[in-house]
Parts: structure tokens; C-alpha cells; sequence
């Protein structure tokens, strides 16, 4: 939890975060900054914008910054919840795609070209199963 634009960057430095909740008004450091920081230190950090005073241009700003949403208050709680598992999501899959490239890339230099072949095919079967999902979902 940060109270300004300037603690919620102390934060970021401090620990590994994955999902972030800005708000674009805030004391010091405005959300707009905020975001173009976070974002540039920390690409992967997945920020969902909850605003009450944002206007159009804000929105499309952030947007370009690389939010993963932008949403204005007051919040619909389940929009807000389903917003943010949807933003895990993405990241989780994140997570593991490059751990799969990782381990494929071991075991090709390892020698062992099938077993990196199959552990890649494996994600990629997974993927095309979520995405399924998804679209059956919608």
C-alpha cells in the first residue's frame, strides 16, 4: 500500500510485484509518472488504472504506457476483481512460457534436442487449450 506517486515507487525498488492498482491523482508523483516508471523498470509488473478523475486523454495514456486496464471509480467490485484475476492470468502464463523456454533451452544445450523440442510443444498445447477456454468463455 502507498499513500503517493513516491512511496508507491519505493515499493516497486523494494520487492518483486507483480500486479498494481494506480490511481492517476495522487500527492507528489502523479499515477501517469507513476506508471511510465513502473513500467520501465519493471516491464512485466501487470497495472490495472482505478481512477475517479481521469479524463479520455488519461485514458489513452495509459494505455501507450502499457496498462493492463483502466477503470474509473467507484469501482464495480466485480469488474474490478475480474479485471485483476484476469491480469494474473496473463502474467502466471508469462511466468510460464519463459520458464519453458528456459528449461528447453537446457536441455538443448544438454544434447537433448528431442526433450526440448517436446517441453516447447508442451507449452504450446497448453496455450492453444487456454485460449479454447477463453473463447468458449466469451
Amino acid at each position: 500500500m502507498a499513500y503517493d506517486g513516491e512511496q508507491a515507487l519505493k515499493a516497486i525498488k523494494k520487492g518483486k510485484h507483480d500486479l498494481m492498482v494506480l490511481d492517476l491523482r495522487m500527492p507528489g508523483i502523479n499515477g501517469i509518472e507513476v506508471l511510465r516508471r513502473v513500467k520501465k523498470s519493471n516491464p512485466d509488473v501487470q497495472v490495472v488504472v482505478l481512477t475517479g478523475h481521469g479524463t479520455e486523454k488519461d485514458e489513452e495514456q495509459a494505455k501507450k504506457l502499457g496498462a493492463f486496464a483502466y477503470l474509473k471509480k467507484p469501482a464495480d467490485i466485480d469488474l474490478l476483481v475480474g479485471t485483476l484475476q484476469k491480469a494474473w492470468s496473463r502474467l502466471k502464463k508469462s511466468k510460464r512460457a519463459i520458464d519453458s523456454v528456459i528449461m528447453a533451452a537446457a536441455f538443448a544445450q544438454a544434447g537433448e534436442k528431442e526433450m526440448a523440442r517436446e517441453t516447447l510443444a508442451e507449452f504450446m498445447d497448453e496455450d492453444d487449450d487456454e485460449k479454447k477456454k477463453e473463447s468458449q468463455g466469451d
